[in-house]
């Protein structure tokens, strides 16, 4: 997908590399010649599928599972869901891309690892208006039985394009910012209730780019669906990483969460959606 933003003072091409074989997640994500995707400049945690989304900008981790692996109720001891979810590394079932490549839609049918399946249909459309990349999300419970949706986008930026000034800004901050490096040692993350703004969104932005230019990437998530705001970052030998990760729930193990009432079922034939937008200024 390519995408053009005229300003008086200014012209601005991007591009965006979709992955087929990884649900439409985004590959890469070139800005005026500069790809804001770490590539290779990452941890493994030894799973291949992960190993390649996270080389991307986008990669979408659910939409049974979130984070790290965890047991599987009823399945039998030592059966846990695949690290961050059923759906990276699951090839498009149907992709269409409009003439003027500003709109691209695809179906994905996922086999969750609990036995169920779901369909994700997934529609990335550029908004000249607003001079950002949005993606609109829905997931319908194609199964015998019901689950609990769980999703996070990570969208992840190279290490190597961040410097000392460039800072992290929020509403969801008491503080309205933070430094980049936060926490402490190689590697750290946070969540945090995102701050609702208008029509129910929630915004960060990560500036200045001071390897691409000084450009500011601007983020923006629909605050129902995905409540929180996660963010994680690692500097760990040859990975330089940081990532902006809108999530559907709170950073606790599946049993606290399911005790809180905040796994909440998705019936055979119903529907949940999810929306999420980017643009770089």
């Amino acid at each position: 997908m390519r995408t053009r933003f005229d300003a008086p003072d200014n012209e601005q091409e991007n591009h965006l590399l979709f992955d087929r074989l990884s649900a439409l997640d985004i590959a890469a994500f070139v800005v005026d010649g500069v790809d804001l995707s770490p590539g290779t400049a990452i941890p493994s945690d030894g799973d291949p599928r992960i190993d390649r989304a996270l080389a991307g900008f986008l990669f979408t981790c659910g939409p049974d599972h979130i984070r790290h692996p965890e047991p599987i109720a009823g399945r039998g001891e030592g059966t846990r869901y695949p690290l961050h979810g059923s759906l990276a590394g699951t090839p498009v079932k149907h992709t269409h891309m409009s003439a003027d490549t500003t709109l691209c839609i695809a179906t994905v049918e996922v086999n969750l690892a609990d036995g169920g399946h779901a369909l994700l249909e997934r529609r990335w459309h550029v908004d000249a208006d607003r001079h950002e990349v949005m993606l609109e999300d829905r997931l319908t419970n194609t199964g015998a039985g019901a689950f609990p949706p769980m999703m996070m986008y990570h969208l992840n930026i190279a290490g190597r394009l961040v410097g000392d000034a460039t800072r992290i800004t929020s509403p969801s901050f008491a503080e309205g910012e933070r430094a980049w490096r936060f926490g402490e040692g190689e590697s750290a993350h946070f969540c945090i209730p995102a701050s609702v703004g208008a029509g129910g969104w929630s915004e960060v932005a990560l500036s200045p780019l001071v390897g691409a230019g000084g450009k500011c990437l601007a983020v923006r998530f629909r605050a129902d669906t995905l409540p929180y705001l996660q963010m994680w970052r690692c500097q760990r030998g040859a990975a330089d990483v940081i990532s902006i990760e809108p999530a559907s729930h709170r950073l606790a193990k599946r049993p606290e969460l399911a005790a809180a009432g905040e796994l909440q079922l998705l019936e055979p034939g119903q529907t949940q959606t999810y929306a999420l937008a980017f643009g770089v200024s």
